[in-house]
């Protein structure tokens, strides 16, 4: 069993919800997950600053935040469901990154998707040698999906 779901808050059109959908399925087939639930939520830049500001006390917005619902470690292997949390990114963030970077918006929200799903499973980069296992590993996944810079 796996629910995992995309939902789009904004008042814009996306089509690139749709490559979220794939991808989001792609990512619990890359770490063998199975019975999972998570969510991947697009909000405008107000709301992510809001939510940056009311949790984790930074007054602006960011492109990602992700709220991990476990802490414990790899539990793939039991058939209990897994709730991982939510995954929020701004999709103002994702637009103007992806102009600074030279990617399309679609290449943008998969990074940022990835990234934010790692945290969901306990990866960080807060110290350089946590970086050097994520990072790493987040390109691997984009570049086996299909979706390159």
């Amino acid at each position: 069993m796996r629910e995992i779901e995309v939902f789009n808050e904004t008042n814009e059109e996306l089509d690139e919800i749709k490559e979220l959908d794939k991808l989001t399925i792609f990512l619990a087939d890359y770490f063998n997950l199975n019975n999972i639930v998570f969510n991947v939520i697009i909000v405008d830049n107000n709301k992510i600053h809001q939510i940056n500001k009311e949790y984790r006390n930074i007054d602006r917005e960011t492109d990602v935040i992700s709220f991990a619902l476990e802490d414990n470690e790899d539990d793939s292997e039991s058939n209990e469901i897994r709730v991982l949390g939510d995954i929020y990114i701004s999709i103002d963030k994702a637009k103007a990154q992806a102009k600074e970077y030279g990617h399309s918006l679609k290449r943008e929200l998969c990074f940022l998707t990835t990234h934010g799903f790692l945290h969901l499973l306990g990866y960080d980069h807060m110290k350089k040698e946590d970086e050097k296992i994520m990072f790493p590993l987040q390109e691997k996944i984009l570049e086996e999906y299909g979706v390159m810079r």
